[in-house]
């Protein structure tokens, strides 16, 4: 099948179990999953560094100039209340570099993916 992906369906009990197509929010009906993707990797990454940086929400808020309210959505994972270039910009407030790379994607491969790869 040239690189696409077999869902399997099948019951067990009386719950239906549907394989995944490789992106929970394509699964879920996302209008833009693999930008979802992106963001909630990159959500991912600052609120790691927030933890290892040992940040409290109130320090957050200020580094990266965020109210109160944004702030908590942030560190819940909120991805529909942030652009990806705003998040780009706390990654920056966090002291880190954002590097972003376009190559031709593999013959193998029949789409072009986005991706995010945290060194």
């Amino acid at each position: 099948m040239s690189g696409a992906k077999l869902r399997a369906n099948r019951v067990i009990g009386r719950i239906a179990i549907e394989a995944s197509c490789g992106n929970v929010f394509a699964d879920l009906g996302y209008s833009n999953p693999e930008e979802a993707v992106v963001k909630s990797r990159l959500m991912q990454r600052i609120q790691e560094l927030i933890v290892e940086q040992n940040l409290t929400p109130a320090q957050t808020a200020v580094l990266l100039g965020l109210d109160k309210l944004h702030t908590s959505r942030l560190l819940r994972g909120s991805l529909r209340e942030f652009t990806t270039e705003r998040l780009f910009k706390f990654l920056n407030g966090l002291n880190q570099d954002v590097e972003i790379v376009i190559k031709q994607k593999p013959a193998t491969r029949q789409r072009a993916v986005l991706s995010v790869i945290p060194v």
